[in-house]
């Protein structure tokens, strides 16, 4: 379904000096300096994948989906989604996918929600029926029916992003961009929106491309995972593969002394241990192998009131891929 090789962008930002004569200066001679946003990546997805795309803030996430949407040509390199060129903005491709992005709207801010759906059933020249099915549909998996008619600058953060979903829908894209949909949002507008791509994805097979900073959307929806780190893909798998890379080979035990059972620097034989001075649990990175002994020698050195044995989380695992590239 999508088919990048070698896409790359680079930016030409020009350099000000400070002050005044700074800008004089700009006048006669200017110094400009090349970014490179996006670095010769490469990677096929099929139709139906549900992949995450990752990356630090600048790593070049944005600027690919924007290349892939045709909302800026690339500098080099090619990008085709179902058979289209994103160049060439050929209406056809226009209505078989969608951009939503987390950080701008598309509805009219001043008008109800059910008015901004009316005005994109007539740009995309949807029929009637089906227009209301979808939207039936859409309006009853995200429970938002009661806030059609509510101006979309009186709706919540977590009430509009869930119309931002239903606007990029509307039409059935085959192809799907998200970037960043949950960035803000509470606890439960999370849930409630994973839960509906969730759903959403296994009911139509639409191909979805997400980027998203809360691991919990990546681990939540995504089987596979592209890393880019300074415009580069750095990694392009299977999440349990990226797991496994470093979470598999360790664990992460967390214990909590009773009172007076552990010295303040008390330390294990067997890795680096660390203490909070907050609440008092000491935390260990301990090898598969020795999670047995590691155990024991907790148990055995004094009294303890809580213990606890779990996977490194996926955020450090990341930042370790990040600190290695």
């Amino acid at each position: 379904m999508i088919e990048v090789r070698n896409l790359t962008r680079v930016f030409r930002t020009y350099k000000k000096q400070p002050g005044f004569w700074g800008g004089v200066k700009g006048l006669f001679h200017r110094e400009f300096e090349e970014t490179a946003a996006a670095k010769d990546i490469s990677f096929d997805i099929g139709e139906g994948e549900f992949v995450g795309f990752l990356g630090p803030n600048g790593a070049g996430k944005t600027t690919t989906l924007k290349m892939l949407s045709g909302l800026i040509y690339p500098t080099s390199g090619t990008a085709r989604v179902a058979g289209f060129d994103p160049t060439r903005r050929e209406n056809a491709y226009r209505r078989i996918f969608a951009l939503v992005l987390g950080q701008k709207n598309q509805l009219w801010w001043d008008l109800p929600a059910s008015e901004s759906f009316a005005l994109i059933r007539h740009i995309y020249g949807l029929d009637g029926q089906a227009y209301q099915e979808t939207l039936d549909e859409l309006v009853d998996l995200l429970g938002v029916r009661e806030k059609l008619n509510v101006m979309v600058r009186e709706l919540s953060l977590g009430e509009r992003m869930k119309m931002e979903l239903i606007a990029a829908l509307l039409h059935r894209p085959r192809v799907l961009f998200l970037d960043e949909p949950t960035i803000g949002l509470d606890v439960i507008s999370q849930k409630s929106v994973r839960q509906f791509l969730r759903d959403y994805n296994r009911r139509h097979r639409t191909t979805i491309l997400l980027t998203s900073h809360y691991m919990a959307d990546i681990k939540e929806l995504c089987d596979r995972v592209i890393v880019i780190h300074k415009g580069s893909k750095i990694y392009d798998g299977s999440l349990d593969r990226l797991e496994g890379s470093s979470g598999s080979r360790a664990k992460i035990v967390t214990f909590l002394p009773a009172a007076g059972a552990f010295a303040e620097d008390w330390q294990s034989t067997h890795g680096a241990t660390t203490r909070n001075p907050e609440d008092g649990k000491f935390t260990l990175r301990v090898p598969v192998e020795k999670i047995s002994a590691v155990s024991q020698e907790i148990l055995t050195a004094g009294e303890v009131a809580d213990i606890s044995i779990e996977d490194v989380p996926l955020e450090d695992i990341i930042t370790e891929l990040f600190n290695t590239h």
